[in-house]
């Protein structure tokens, strides 16, 4: 039986903790997105950069707070720091909206062609990114480390193997459990996030009834550029700040919407942790785990690892592909891309 608890700690410790902060990051991500496909009816390549921005900003925000002293205890000081980075998220989003994508709009181009202007986009605001705070690691993370420490685990249960959670692990989802509640409250509630609803499932109809399209674009990139700063944030505190990173995570964010249904909130939620641990669970080395579970003499000599940590974003590749040949709607049933 103790073998049984040390291989669900360790199962804890390296696949169900980190997957399920993950999961909530890509989740936050995959709102964002989806709200932005939803509402403006275009795949914004550009997104994965706007977190970059937003999480740059906050950044320097945080570093601003940490040389002035002022900080909030055994939390990051990143979250007193977040709203500026939401605020230039919003700046820069509305900024391109205004010089690029409204063109387009009134010029009704086709998605295909909002899709290639948020290439140039995307690189661009890749580019102002490096140049303004370079391209290497940018750590920020400050206060308490762990919540729950391996150690201390050990010496409470006995047990050989650890329990370790990190506090932003824990600060991830439930920041992450906050932000969709205020969403769902958002688009449920108030008439504002009525009138989104309506002008994404009609958008002529809604117009028709008063509906004024420019303020439902304006909270769209407000809500979607927020969303990619609060995600790029939480997923800078858990790792660091790398700019390159964040267009990395454009693929697993993607394949989370599209697998959850894009165009679909709630799908967007379920396919950010589908893929978090789908990438997880396939780039876990399985030998300590197996050992304990495996008779005398039958542990794994090798890694028992199907696939390499530097090949994780193969997997969302993959799960990506075979949701768009045979359920192109997705698991909640968004539009088709």
């Amino acid at each position: 039986m103790t073998d049984v608890l040390n291989a669900l700690v360790l199962f804890a410790n390296f696949v169900l903790v980190p997957g399920v902060a993950y999961g909530a990051q890509l989740a936050l991500g995959a709102l964002g997105l989806t709200m932005i496909y939803a509402v403006l009816r275009f795949t914004n390549i550009a997104y994965g950069d706007t977190m970059a921005f937003g999480a740059m900003c906050t950044v320097f925000a945080t570093w601003w707070l940490q040389a002035a002293g002022i900080t909030i205890g055994p939390l990051p000081t990143a979250l007193l720091a977040l709203p500026a980075g939401i605020v230039g998220a919003v700046l820069l989003c509305l900024l391109f909206d205004r010089t690029v994508y409204r063109f387009y709009r009134r010029q009704k181009a086709p998605p295909v062609v909002f899709l290639i202007a948020s290439i140039g986009v995307m690189f661009m605001t890749n580019g102002l990114v490096r140049l303004i705070i370079g391209p290497d690691d940018r750590r920020f993370a400050d206060g308490g480390r762990f919540i729950v420490q391996a150690r201390e685990f050990k010496e409470m249960t006995g047990l050989a193997e650890g329990l370790a959670v990190r506090s932003t692990q824990a600060l991830t989802l439930a920041v992450a459990v906050v932000v969709v509640i205020a969403l769902f409250w958002f688009l449920n509630r108030t008439r504002m996030g009525k009138a989104m609803r309506a002008y994404s499932d009609n958008e002529d109809l809604a117009l028709l009834s008063g509906i004024n399209p420019d303020r439902v674009v304006f909270w769209a990139w407000v809500i979607a550029a927020g969303l990619a700063t609060v995600a790029g944030v939480l997923y800078g505190l858990d790792k660091s700040f790398k700019p390159f990173t964040y267009f990395q995570l454009l693929l697993p964010i993607f394949a989370a919407a599209i697998v959850g249904g894009i165009g679909n909130p709630v799908g967007a939620i379920a396919g950010g942790f589908l893929i978090a641990f789908s990438e997880v669970t396939v780039t876990y080395a399985y030998k300590r785990f197996l050992s304990y579970l495996a008779p005398d003499g039958w542990a794994p000599d090798g890694l028992v690892q199907l696939l390499s940590t530097d090949y994780k974003f193969a997997v969302s590749f993959v799960i990506l592909v075979v949701v768009l040949l045979f359920r192109p709607t997705g698991l909640f049933r968004g539009r088709v891309i």
